[in-house]
């Protein structure tokens, strides 16, 4: 069952949201594509992004959209690839803007474990994906539990920078309390649109800035040089 590999902090928050009928469906939907096709991420890193960051520690989310597709690439965090795997082009943008906003050099590999060691949450809007096909698993459930976590961190107390880049993560900005979270809009990083707005935009000090602004630690953006 999907539900079981969640850290047991993350399943209270998200309590409702596991026992509704729509989770119960997705899992269903999950298991059978994983009998039929190869699905990224695997079982075991399909929750990456709740195990490395603990509900009480989130202070930023990033929202991507569908993992990527290709082999040993998505490992259940958001943009990131595990070590030793080429970064793909949005990821690529990311490292660019990285370098030209905070002086980060492009790191050696393209994982994001770092960042999500110190309270990034690298969500997905939709969590698996069958080989070589994207988005192939949006529209079966996936979304609405992805809802539920960016509720989630939006009741948090603590003020949260959520930073939202491209117009399908700007739709999630109704599920935000923008009253007591900042929220942080950009252009996507992908190579269709990063040279319409994403470089120059400097999201990695501007989370930053807000941070400092609500009083909470900056993040280091510091990835294996």
């Amino acid at each position: 069952m999907l539900a079981d590999r969640l850290p047991e902090d993350w399943k209270k928050e998200l309590r409702a949201a596991l026992a509704s009928p729509s989770f119960l469906e997705l899992e269903r939907f999950v298991e059978e594509e994983r009998k039929r096709a190869t699905v990224f991420p695997s079982e075991e890193d399909l929750f990456s992004a709740f195990r490395l960051t603990p509900y009480q520690d989130v202070k930023v989310l990033l929202l991507g959209q569908d993992p990527y597709h290709g082999p040993g690439q998505a490992h259940g965090l958001a943009f990131s690839v595990k070590p030793g795997v080429p970064p793909p082009p949005s990821l690529v943008n990311i490292f660019k803007e990285l370098e030209s906003d905070v002086k980060v050099p492009r790191p050696k590999d393209g994982s994001l474990i770092p960042w999500a060691k110190q309270g990034v949450l690298l969500l997905n809007a939709v969590l698996t994906v069958r080989q070589g096909e994207p988005n192939s698993h949006a529209g079966h459930g996936w979304e609405d539990f992805t809802d539920a976590v960016i509720r989630a961190v939006s009741a948090k107390q603590e003020p949260v920078v959520f930073l939202l880049w491209g117009r399908y993560a700007q739709k999630k900005k109704k599920l935000i309390d923008a009253k007591r979270h900042v929220v942080l809009e950009g252009t996507h990083p992908s190579p269709l649109s990063a040279s319409n707005g994403f470089f120059g935009s400097r999201p990695f000090s501007k989370v930053n800035e807000a941070l400092e602004a609500k009083g909470r630690e900056p993040v280091d953006w510091r990835l294996s040089a």
